[in-house]
């Protein structure tokens, strides 16, 4: 934030006037001798900012033309703009003149941005919401910056929304991080019980439709959240194209229907927009960096085999196999990157499966938990893992099967495993804990 006041040029932020009493001789007069026609706002100028045109800045301001203003009015603008967020620098200049008062603001935009996500504001369409929150906040254009209060605006703008359309509600919003980055703000309506009756889904083809609405059943009777949606669109609805090698399939934001409306409760009928895109088929699948197993064995574990539909799930399913392999010989950090390069035009993908084997973890330490002590030692006793030996990730289980076996007579057992990497030393610390299953 930089407010200045303009002190260039023979007009600036005072009025200058030519004084015959000595030749090139001038007076300059203070605000109390300007005339009061001088201090009426004729123009407000905008410059420097690129996403926000004149009439929406000048709406920010508050100012209007024609109103009488001072030097303590453009700094409070000055202070309104830049509290905002929306802008990295701001700086006014202002000039008197008999006619009035002319205001110059250059702006330059923050570059920090992110989208505002709406949750659950069901009473208002997308559009009429964003027109609305427009007209209310000039400055909101979908995206809001990561700092200053022009969130806060938008969640006052909406609060005064629910209020209007007499929704017992609250709005409230959060920033949605992703690691250490800021990628949303998201909007919601706190207080109502917004509960999903039906879903559907617009764009999809009749073959994929029974396996969706099946995926779908699990939310119906849920709280309505657009948040949540996503979640399931990624977990549950996103796969079953994943399976069929619709490899560019997207959702849209879920769209909300009321059609019960009550001081409690609020039932919404929900359509979830899907784009299948093309149906890919695979072309070649490439290995490399694999140096602990032949390139043959690792194939042996891969289904998908060129000129079928490139099924991505079981692609996973694969990988996770094949890192389970390689768990086997003690390469606890091994890591597969499945990288696809699509032929658009032909509608084929290519993977490139790239290893990274890391190092040999070996086993460290043995603890068994939740059994007497003479169980204990029997169990440690057969425990074939010793200290220094390269570490299987496949044997606790393994070991834990047969245990129950043995530990048949005693009654039935619910056992966890937890294995500890040792990133230092590169080693492996088991912990077995046996509990009693509950009594039924």
């Amino acid at each position: 934030m930089n407010p200045r006041e303009n002190h260039l040029g023979l007009l600036p932020a005072f009025l200058v006037l030519s004084i015959t009493l000595l030749p090139a001789q001038t007076r300059k007069l203070s605000p109390k001798e300007l005339p009061p026609s001088a201090f009426k706002l004729i123009s407000i100028k905008v410059t420097g900012t690129k996403r926000y045109t004149q009439p929406e800045i000048v709406a920010a301001t508050d100012l209007e033309l024609g109103q009488t203003v001072s030097e303590a009015d453009f700094r409070v603008v000055s202070q309104h703009l830049g509290d905002t967020g929306a802008f990295s620098d701001v700086v006014y200049s202002f000039q008197y003149s008999s006619e009035g008062t002319k205001l110059e603001l250059q702006l330059t935009d923050s570059e920090q941005l992110v989208p505002a996500r709406f949750d659950n504001f069901v009473w208002f369409s997308d559009q009429e919401l964003q027109g609305q929150l427009h007209t209310r906040v000039p400055l909101f254009q979908g995206q809001l910056p990561v700092a200053g209060n022009l969130a806060d605006q938008v969640s006052d703008a909406l609060q005064a929304l629910l209020i209007e359309r007499k929704v017992n509600g609250r709005a409230d919003y959060l920033r949605v991080a992703h690691g250490d980055s800021i990628e949303a703000i998201n909007f919601s309506a706190s207080g109502p019980n917004i509960r999903i009756r039906n879903v559907e889904f617009t764009g999809a083809a009749p073959a994929e439709l029974p396996l969706l609405g099946a995926a779908a059943k699990k939310i119906q009777g849920a709280d309505y959240l657009r948040s949540g949606l996503r979640v399931h669109d990624d977990k549950d609805f996103l796969p079953i194209y994943r399976e069929r090698g619709y490899l560019k399939a997207a959702f849209g934001d879920a769209q909300a229907k009321i059609v019960q409306d009550g001081p409690q409760d609020t039932i919404v009928d929900v359509t979830v927009p899907v784009d299948p895109g093309s149906q890919y088929k695979l072309s070649e699948l490439q290995l490399s960096g694999a140096q602990a197993f032949p390139a043959a064995k690792l194939r042996e574990l891969i289904h998908l085999q060129p000129g079928q539909t490139a099924n991505a799930v079981q692609l996973e399913r694969d990988i996770e196999a094949m890192k389970g392999l390689y768990g086997s010989l003690g390469y606890l950090a091994a890591s597969v990157a499945a990288t696809p390069e699509m032929d658009d035009a032909q509608s084929t993908v290519k993977y490139r499966l790239s290893f990274q084997e890391g190092d040999i973890y070996k086993m460290g330490e043995l603890e068994i938990q939740g059994l007497d002590s003479r169980s204990t030692s029997r169990l440690e006793g057969d425990w074939k893992l010793r200290g220094g030996d390269a570490y299987d990730s496949s044997y606790p289980g393994r070991f834990v099967e047969e245990s129950l076996k043995e530990l048949s007579l005693m009654g039935g057992w619910d056992v966890r495993v937890h294995q500890s990497l040792n990133e230092k030393d590169k080693t492996v610390d088991v912990t077995l804990r046996f509990d009693p299953k509950p009594a039924k």
